[in-house]
């Protein structure tokens, strides 16, 4: 496919892949192929130092995910030109909600930089223990402590990073063995402002803490008893693309998991809780003439169980139960003492779901397998306080008051009756080639910022309401995929579609109000991957293009990435492995002006990345990144718009310049 490209470079992290073995590709595909994929609490190979400032940005590997930048941190993923509320986020099988209406802090800003986990994405439904799959779904696995003989193990990492001044320090030790552990494990990082490739700085500085204690016993017949408790702390976090930055934002999570044997499987409960409390304003970080402040929460929690069934070689069957429930309030408060009420952005919403699923697979042959599963969620949500006014005079109104005037409804209640399924197969049909096919539907209930946000403001264009009469969104999705593998050569062209009714669109309407409606829509996607190894050597070459189109409206969706191609040579020996990574993006025309999510359209670029990895003695490694190796200037179609009054020439929220990165880990 011909690609333009200009010429501007940029920053892509590839710290996913800095220290995996590259010879793995060279490896050849088990024969008999694994019924259903689980990662959830389950042990999984240790994921090397990361010397980014979170682990999200190692998606950025896969062209078919693109990470929208609002500032130094808070990356959040776009995974097959979908995101936000279309992409699931599932830290250790648990869902942490974000505390920002503006998503300043997404759950993938949760995923933890001292114990960095496995991350497995996921763009089509062959499993609905977790839910459907409407955009994609970002897995999140923590390996347990590998102990090899040992009573204790761990780590200590100290690293920097030039550009924005970076500094990071993290460590874990454990203690006990594969029959019982207890492991403790934290560090911090944080950073100034970073320079992008024009020499301007961008508001990222950030500070970021956290720590955490998990443990996990089993007994001789099989039970099990694993814990986590972690808190997270963000500081003065800076955000070009907002009008305003976060002081503080802090993550306390609880998790409890149980299990055992039970006939020719096993049974699992899992129980979580998560607490986040988000302060924003617009004085504490920058100057302000009119002081603002938010203050947000949201409380998670949640039970899920599973029976998972093994009768034969040629069978499994699972069926689980889960329930969650989940609270957002957030309130914005002006005035010269901040004292008056001016928004009820989250006006106490609640959302309730009980979900069930059923799944069976079968291998008809050894080289046929057939899955088929279903699903159904009951959802409820009621804002509580959609009553409560803000403002003062004449201008005090409600949500409810707001909701009314813009959309004709005077009912906050919703309540959904979600049906989900999927049919998959896989045949080999050869020794080298197999096919994949999965047809399913997902049905997705809008969020609470798409049914109940309620920003208000003198200026039309700066309000921002949400329409609790909207209808689910229906995600009808084939996928059609030919992976192989031959002789050090692997492949997986895949092309796919999601036909969507009642979409859920935020726009814009006559007033210039950002609103919600549903609309019909339709994406088409193409993806490829062509890779080698001998095992020093290796290459890989992946594609990804996706194409979005607002049926209703006929033009295209907002948010949709250009073509996006990467291109990889790595080198290995005796532990010494070195990778440099050109990734390439062609420039996008079709956008939504109109919905005030493009900032326009964006140019093409393409960006060289060089990593490596080296022991220096038996315990100590040498990390090390040169990102935007040429210094340039880009930022990612679907980032923010800047909105930084100290570099207003920037579009969207660019990406750092030329940066190194290094880190020393000692690991026992």
């Amino acid at each position: 496919m011909a690609m333009h490209l200009v010429n501007r470079l940029a920053l892509v992290y590839v710290a996913g892949n800095l220290f995996l073995p590259l010879s793995v590709w060279a490896q050849e595909a088990d024969e008999a192929l694994p019924l259903i994929r689980v990662t959830e609490g389950q042990a999984t190979r240790e994921v090397s130092e990361i010397l980014a400032p979170e682990p999200v940005e190692r998606l950025t590997s896969d062209p078919s995910v693109s990470l929208s930048r609002m500032g130094g941190r808070g990356l959040d993923p776009v995974i097959r030109g979908q995101g936000q509320e279309r992409v699931d986020v599932l830290l250790d099988g648990i869902r942490v909600e974000g505390a920002c209406p503006n998503r300043m802090d997404p759950p993938t800003s949760r995923l933890s930089s001292a114990l960095a986990p496995v991350l497995d994405v996921r763009t089509s439904n062959q499993t609905l223990r977790w839910g459907p799959i409407a955009g994609g779904q970002v897995v999140a696995t923590t390996a347990a402590p590998d102990f090899q003989d040992d009573v204790t193990t761990g780590h200590v990492t100290l690293g920097a990073s030039d550009n924005g001044n970076g500094k990071l320090a993290n460590g874990s030790i454990a203690t006990g063995s594969d029959r019982g552990w207890i492991r403790l494990a934290g560090g911090y990082d944080e950073a100034d402002d970073y320079e992008d490739g024009d020499g301007n700085k961008v508001r990222s500085a950030y500070k970021n803490s956290e720590g955490r204690v998990d443990a996990a016993w089993k007994a001789d017949n099989g039970f099990y008893v694993k814990g986590l408790v972690s808190r997270q702390e963000e500081r003065d976090v800076k955000y070009a693309g907002s009008g305003m930055d976060a002081p503080k934002t802090d993550t306390d999570i609880l998790r409890l998991e149980l299990g055992a044997p039970v006939a020719s499987g096993d049974w699992n409960l899992l129980a979580w809780q998560a607490d986040v409390d988000h302060v924003m304003d617009n004085f504490s970080l920058r100057p302000a003439t009119m002081k603002m402040l938010t203050a947000s929460e949201t409380r998670t929690r949640g039970l899920r169980l599973t029976l998972d069934q093994s009768p034969d070689a040629k069978t499994n069957w699972a069926i689980g139960t889960d329930f969650e429930t989940n609270n957002w309030e957030a309130e914005r408060f002006g005035g010269a003492t901040l004292d008056t009420l001016t928004s009820v952005l989250w006006p106490d919403v609640d959302r309730d779901r009980l979900g069930f699923f059923a799944e069976r697979f079968y291998r008809i042959m050894p080289s046929l397998q057939l899955g088929a599963g279903v699903r159904y969620d009951r959802v409820e949500m009621d804002a509580g306080s959609s009553d409560k006014t803000f403002g003062s005079g004449m201008m005090a109104q409600s949500a409810a008051d707001i909701y009314t005037a813009l959309y004709g409804t005077t009912n906050t209640e919703a309540t959904d009756d979600n049906f989900s399924g999927f049919v998959t197969g896989d045949w080999r049909f050869s020794s080298r080639q197999s096919m994949e096919v999965t047809a399913s539907r997902s049905v997705r209930s809008p969020g609470v910022t798409e049914r109940y946000i309620a920003s208000w403001s003198m200026m039309p264009a700066m309000r921002w309401v949400g329409n609790p009469a909207l209808e689910t969104e229906k995600h009808n999705k084939l996928e059609l995929a030919l992976p192989g593998r031959s002789d050090g050569w692997h492949w997986r062209p895949a092309v796919w579609i999601d036909q969507v009714d009642d979409f859920v669109l935020r726009t814009r309407n006559a007033d210039q109000v950002s609103v919600y409606r549903n609309i019909d829509a339709r994406l088409l996607g193409l993806e490829g991957e062509l890779g080698w190894s001998n095992g020093t050597w290796s290459t890989a070459s992946k594609l990804a293009a996706v194409r979005g189109e607002n049926r209703d409206d006929d033009k295209a969706l907002p948010q949709i990435p250009p073509v996006q191609f990467i291109q990889t040579l790595g080198w290995q020996k005796m532990g010494h492995q070195l990778e440099l990574e050109w990734q390439v993006a062609r420039r996008q025309d079709r956008v939504d002006l109109e919905s005030g999510l493009d900032a326009g359209t964006s140019p093409g670029y393409g960006v060289l990345n060089l990593t490596g990895s080296h022991p220096l003695v038996e315990y100590l490694t040498l990390s090390w990144a040169v990102d935007n190796l040429f210094d340039n200037t880009w930022a990612p179609h679907v980032s923010r718009a800047n909105t930084d009054p100290f570099s207003p020439e920037a579009v969207r929220v660019n990406e750092p310049g030329r940066t190194l990165r290094a880190a020393l880990t000692a690991r026992w």
